[in-house]
């Protein structure tokens, strides 16, 4: 009996040593598969991450000229603001200038109508005590 449990003792350890193999052997091409894909990821990933790298620069010069652009668009709106408020000081002005002419022709053609009131009016009264 004990040959017998000797022989499946053996045979239990042999059948062991077959499967431990069969693993090794099949992990030795998981892991050369493994490989493989890893090197084939990796050359495709090298030029997608360049142009990414292209494209990231490319974004930032965009950026950076959208920047500028916002500055100079900051500058004419300043620029028109000042030209509107020049407008408005000239505008205020000029209706200024202009009640003031309007006041002055009055006064001046009141004034002109009194002395050619007050001329006529000697003119008249002298006129006709000389005769």
């Amino acid at each position: 009996m004990n040959n017998i449990f000797l022989g499946v003792i053996t045979l239990a350890a042999v059948v062991l040593v077959l499967y431990v193999i069969y693993m090794i052997v099949s992990l030795k091409r998981t892991m050369a598969s493994l490989t493989r894909f890893i090197e084939t990821t990796e050359a495709t990933l090298q030029p997608t991450m360049e142009e990414l790298q292209a494209t990231l620069k490319s974004v930032r010069k965009i950026t950076d000229d959208v920047g500028v652009l916002t500055d100079d668009i900051r500058y004419i709106s300043g620029s028109v603001r000042n030209i509107g408020e020049t407008v408005d000081q000239v505008s205020y002005a000029v209706k200024n200038a202009a009640a003031s002419s309007v006041s002055e022709t009055r006064g001046l053609k009141a004034g002109i109508r009194a002395g050619v009131g007050y001329f006529l009016k000697n003119v008249c009264s002298r006129g006709g005590t000389q005769r």
